[in-house]
């Protein structure tokens, strides 16, 4: 009678930044990959990601997972789904509980970069390692969705904005316009910013006004669970490691 294994666990990790598209110049939504260095699917793409031990905690294990790959130490981490379907890995079965992180450009270009951790469009991906396409193909949906009604946008932004930057990224998310007039008054209704009172410095004319996200708000929003899930603005310590990737 052939013994059946218990299905191995793992974590995986989607992050998006914004990134200047490299043939219209606007910005886009970019992801980071990992080349695998084994067998299966040897020298394809794949998300960042790792074993889970089982003394460890699903979060910190994503969190760890991309300061070993990235460098990356996201603002916004989030677990996005778990993916287990009996064929995704040839051999033993694995579920993969997948994390996605949000970070903005400059956080971006700090990350590791080498010939086996390469930036990628996510909307232009070649054929990666295992189901990892569907997996992003998911995370772009659920954040496009998801940035119309949270302040999810924040994770791109610094703490003050003006909004024609909050607009500006909520286009390269869409990858649709918004009209300027419609898109203050949906957001000033929301109660999701807050008037500052400041205004940018440094701009000709009449400097816009600066605005932050209204954190009663996003207490509201992370709810009860939000430090097991990850979901804080405390940012990770970063000790980078070889890259690696399992499913």
């Amino acid at each position: 009678m052939t013994e059946i294994q218990p299905p191995a666990l793992a974590v995986s990790t989607v992050i998006f930044a914004l990134r200047p598209d490299l043939e219209s110049g606007f910005m886009t939504l970019w992801l980071p990959l990992v080349r695998r260095t084994r067998e299966p699917h040897l020298g394809l793409w794949a998300l960042p990601g790792g074993w889970l031990p089982s003394d460890e905690e699903m979060s910190a294990a994503a969190a760890r997972t991309l300061r070993e790959t990235t460098g990356l130490t996201p603002k916004y981490l989030e677990q996005l789904y778990t993916f287990g379907d009996v064929g995704r890995s040839p051999g033993n079965r694995v579920i993969s509980v997948v994390y996605w992180a949000l970070v903005q450009s400059g956080e971006a270009d700090l990350a590791a970069v080498d010939d086996n951790v390469q930036w990628f469009p996510a909307d232009r991906l070649p054929a990666l390692a295992f189901d990892h396409n569907q997996i992003v193909d998911y995370a772009l949906w659920r954040l496009r969705t998801k940035v119309e009604y949270s302040r999810i946008a924040h994770a791109f932004l610094g703490e003050t904005f003006t909004l024609a930057q909050l607009r500006d990224v909520h286009e390269a998310v869409l990858r649709r316009a918004l009209d300027p007039a419609n898109f203050r008054r949906t957001i000033e209704a929301s109660g999701t910013v807050v008037d500052t009172g400041l205004r940018l410095a440094g701009v000709p004319h009449r400097p816009p006004r600066l605005y932050r996200y209204n954190d009663l708000q996003a207490l509201a929003e992370q709810g009860p669970l939000a430090p097991a899930l990850g979901l804080n603005d405390t940012p990770l310590q970063s000790t980078p490691h070889p890259p690696r990737s399992t499913t």
